[in-house]
């Protein structure tokens, strides 16, 4: 798969491991038990055919053995579709979550001038710790804060910024993606990645996060958000709150549906009244 930004994807998943590695094996799982219900039919397949007519003899021959084949081929089929499912879920949890970091910092023009950065939503901490990684390489003084709802989760990807070498740039800490613990304007840039819009949430929630997000901006910061299904409502809501340079990224496919980055920036003349009146 080659080298993300002249990094081993293996040193990469040394540090961060994946998260879904549930789904990946339930995947691989029924595909090798569908693969071998197959190779079985395969092999077996004029004693199954037998056996099925003396149970079944009003139906015809030919008829059985077109279904027989049939089902043989849709087991087939579907082994290797939940072999390729499996394949990009795990390659969505790692090397597709460190390419679309690298495309989310790439949106903001100038990291030197940074001095606060909130990832919401910081999970294993790949899209932090990226941030971390170019405020160090810009020789900034600035600092991450990494936010997440599991206080677990916030102190293991505080550790992982320790083995990526970056633990004085950032500082992690639980918290409330609706009631962001952060002042009004605290903010230089604000990233999140797959965490606004994440499965169960309504509308009027994922409202209330753009609107914290929004809240927490200084006037003239900048807001990059990568989500799965709802990068256009969040488009469509950020222009509603009246902020500037609303742009939608080109779809990128991760989990098998298609994504998106939406990046924006908070207007230097800011209007309170604008954008709340338009949060839910």
């Amino acid at each position: 798969m080659g080298k993300p930004c002249g990094r081993d994807w293996m040193q990469i998943y040394s540090i961060y491991g994946t998260d879904e590695w549930q789904t990946v094996a339930f995947l691989i799982f029924h595909s090798f038990l569908f693969a071998l219900l197959a190779l079985l039919l395969l092999i077996y397949f004029t004693p199954f055919l037998l056996s099925i007519h003396s149970l079944l003899p009003s139906l015809p021959l030919p008829f059985l053995r077109f279904a027989a084949g049939f089902s043989g081929s849709v087991l087939s089929l579907s082994s290797l579709c939940l072999l390729f499912a499996a394949a990009n879920v795990l390659y969505s949890s790692l090397p597709l979550r460190w390419l679309m970091a690298q495309r989310m910092l790439a949106a903001v023009p100038n990291w030197f001038a940074v001095r606060t950065a909130l990832d919401l939503g910081c999970g294993r901490g790949i899209l932090l710790n990226a941030v971390a990684l170019q405020l160090k390489k810009e020789g900034s003084s600035g600092r991450v804060v990494g936010l997440d709802r599991d206080r677990d989760t916030a102190v293991s990807a505080l550790r992982r910024a320790g083995a990526e070498g970056v633990q004085e740039y950032v500082t992690c800490r639980e918290g409330d993606a609706h009631r962001l613990p952060f002042p009004d304007g605290y903010f230089d840039v604000v990233v999140s990645a797959v965490y606004l819009g994440r499965q169960g949430e309504s509308a009027v929630e994922r409202g209330r996060g753009i609107g914290e997000v929004v809240r927490v901006l200084k006037p003239g910061g900048m807001g990059v958000l990568w989500d799965l299904a709802c990068a256009s409502e969040f488009a469509q809501r950020l222009k509603d709150m009246r902020m500037e340079e609303v742009r939608v990224s080109e779809r990128v496919t991760a989990y098998m549906v298609g994504s998106h980055i939406v990046s924006f920036r908070k207007p230097i003349t800011d209007s309170i009244e604008d954008w709340r009146a338009n949060i839910c």
